[in-house]
């Protein structure tokens, strides 16, 4: 918007927007990036945004096939692949549970999940749709992410400069992960263990662009919590439990070492995530208040003439899709549990939890950003109301069988979990069309169509990388009692392993109690320190050797940042000038989308690989192309981890040299420590 608060557009203008062209577009794009944001999730337990790198992708793809392209058309396609994006975030975190849990799914069911998605999406986006006018218009929460959306479509309509390094970017990517994964030419991780001291120590990175990419955008700060919990689980707990209790009978040290991880510390993440969530949900209990109250607070009535950039889908329009979704929700929990009662009673608590949510989450990303909304609280608090809802009616009503009641459990928090995730993307999304000038009613459409794509995608994808490698170790290795498959690249889905041992420990009682309650205790320590539990939980949760590329690429971000303070500044200082941080944040916005095409371009090969899988094509085989030892793997990595730090830093001002601003920062970071030591020890 102007200084004035007016549209990039203005409401009396009427620009193309939702044009044929858009729709392929968008739609192609929605495939790529819910496709790539599923398998990254899967594999890393994590998601990135894909608002500003579907504007990038978008702006360039129209651009060089037509001559006029307008910024609401952009912004269009970006609504619709940010869509499916988000929409895969929910489902991945979910639906595979359903694999975890034993006796409800052998395999990926293609129709419930495509059901799942398709009713937790529409339900997020038509609530948020009812809350765009209060949010937005009312309220204007800020949405930082929407705002950054905006800059970056009105800088590619005005001829900015870097608009082709995503591009770069998604190639380097791509090429990586053929060389790594299609060919086999590197390792995928280089680990081991030691004996030492009557225990076991461990060490391991897992050599991916994606996960160095993840740790460049979430910073060094998330980066570092996240590499801390890794410690805790790899480096302290699991060598002190060998220690006490014995390593098993494994023959190799390092299955040893990550047998006991797996089965025994690995539930200390557990509980450490449902405090985590729950505390994160407490601790914004104001702010959710506040947008409840709101929410639920009737708008005022308006008879003048609305503008164009204040339509929306009609509300009756909205409120009779919405109960359309709850019948079909109740029709669909009907025929999966043969239960009327427990259907009426689950897509009743859908209907208000789904609200609720979705306020939430909207409201919250306005505040904080989307990348920070509690998600994963949300979907755990949802998911211990829902065990609460099934176990009276479903077990103490009606008497159903253990596997009904999970099934039903899990049926309805994966629908709650899908419209969560998805209303703070389409808040945001709204957001940046609110600035840009879009029509909220067409962009509301786009954000329909981007759905659609989503659910409709991400169904045969978790099928194909299920098929492929084996989503959840614990649901592979179950497979592999019968069929003898390799686990060895399963796709960890953490937090679908959370949920399917929240549940399964609900109704059966075999979870790992004492674990659990020293992640509760790791948690409660947490929160008293004040460090943010969930980061520190996930990194438990995820192996080491995960957490360690994400690590770089905070440092990699902490130094690219300082570098610019030192060329403005000439120095380092504690605060750094205004124009200092500008540069920085120049970095960081080349950064993100040099890191977007990474994660992008690494995890739809990831995608195409599997499918080569699957049709049982070997390109190693084919091309007898051999695997480099661990030093070589190591060094082909910190090629591609240069590479990207010099396309990163691309943007710092002309004057400087990296060697000796390394060192500079380096020089820097170890004085703060010293000092820090120092005052620790007075």
């Amino acid at each position: 918007m102007s200084v004035h608060g007016e549209p990039y557009i203005p409401a009396s203008e009427s620009p193309l927007e939702l044009t044929v062209r858009v729709v392929v577009v968008g739609i192609l794009l929605g495939i790529l990036m819910t496709a790539a944001n599923a398998y990254l999730g899967l594999y890393a337990g994590m998601t990135v945004s894909a608002s500003i790198p579907a504007a990038v992708m978008s702006m360039i793809i129209l651009r060089s096939l037509f001559k006029e392209v307008t910024i609401l058309e952009n912004n269009a396609v970006q609504t619709m692949a940010s869509a499916g994006e988000s929409l895969a975030a929910g489902v991945i975190f979910t639906v595979p549970a359903l694999l975890v849990i034993p006796n409800l799914w052998d395999e990926i069911q293609l129709l419930e999940t495509t059901i799942i998605a398709l009713l937790g999406g529409l339900m997020g986006t038509m609530f948020t749709i009812a809350l765009r006018r209060l949010f937005i218009v009312e309220e204007a929460l800020p949405y930082p992410e929407g705002v950054a959306c905006r800059e970056v479509l009105v800088a590619g309509e005005e001829g900015g400069e870097g608009s082709q390094a995503i591009l770069y970017a998604l190639g380097i990517g791509a090429i990586y992960g053929l060389v790594v994964k299609g060919f086999q030419a590197t390792h995928h991780t280089v680990e081991g263990v030691v004996d030492f001291i009557g225990t076991k120590l461990y060490a391991g990175v897992d050599l991916s662009v994606a996960l160095l990419s993840v740790g460049y955008i979430v910073g060094i700060r998330i980066a570092s919590f996240i590499f801390l919990g890794g410690v805790l689980g790899f480096g302290i707990l699991t060598p002190l439990y060998g220690l006490i209790n014995g390593w098993g009978p494994e023959t190799s040290t390092l299955d040893q070492f990550k047998n006991l991880w797996a089965t025994q510390i690995r539930y200390a993440g557990v509980g450490a995530m449902v405090i985590g969530g729950l505390y994160t949900l407490w601790s914004m209990r104001k702010s959710i208040m506040n947008g409840i109250s709101k929410a639920i607070k009737p708008a005022a009535s308006n008879d003048e003439e609305l503008l164009r950039t204040e339509i929306d889908l009609p509300m009756n329009f909205v409120l009779s899709f919405c109960g359309v979704i709850v019948i079909v929700t109740m029709l669909f929990y009907w025929w999966k549990t043969e239960s009327l009662v427990l259907a009426i009673a689950g897509a009743a608590f859908l209907a208000v939890a789904a609200f609720f949510f979705a306020a939430v989450a909207g409201y919250i990303a306005g505040v904080v950003g989307s990348s920070n909304s509690p998600v994963s609280g949300m979907t755990i608090a949802t998911l211990l109301f829902t065990v609460a809802l099934v176990w009276v009616i479903g077990d103490l009503m009606l008497g159903l069988s253990t596997p009904t009641l999970m099934l039903a459990t899990m049926l309805i928090a994966s629908i709650v979990a899908s419209s969560a995730a998805i209303a703070g993307d389409v808040m945001q999304d709204l957001k940046t069309g609110h600035m840009v000038g879009a029509t909220p009613k067409v962009q509301q459409t786009a954000e329909i169509i981007g759905v659609i794509t989503g659910a409709l995608v991400i169904g045969p994808t978790l099928k194909l990388l299920h098929d492929a490698f084996g989503i959840t170790k614990t649901a592979c290795l179950r497979e592999a009692e019968v069929t003898g498959r390799s686990c060895e690249n399963a796709l960890l889905a953490p937090q679908a392993e959370l949920i399917g041992d929240i549940v399964r420990g609900a109704f059966v009682g075999d979870m790992n109690v004492q674990m659990i309650l020293l992640g509760v205790v790791i948690a409660c320590v947490l929160i008293w320190l004040k460090m943010p539990v969930m980061s520190v939980a996930i990194g438990i949760y995820l192996p080491l050797s995960l957490s360690v590329p994400i690590m770089l690429g905070g440092i990699l971000s902490y130094f690219a940042f300082r570098s610019a303070h030192l060329r403005i500044d000439g120095e380092l200082r504690d605060k750094p000038s205004k124009a200092a941080i500008s540069a920085a944040k120049d970095v960081e916005n080349r950064g993100v989308l040099i890191g977007a095409g990474f994660i992008a371009g690494e995890s739809i090969l990831g995608v195409l690989v599997a499918l080569l899988i699957v049709l049982e094509i070997d390109l190693a085989a084919i091309f007898s192309t051999g695997t480099l030892n661990n030093s070589l793997s190591l060094i082909f990595f910190g090629w591609f981890t240069l590479v990207f730090l010099w396309l990163a830093t691309r943007s710092l001002p002309n004057h400087g040299n990296l060697l000796n601003e390394f060192y500079t920062v380096l020089k820097d970071v170890l004085k703060k420590v010293v000092n820090m030591m120092k005052i620790g020890k007075s």
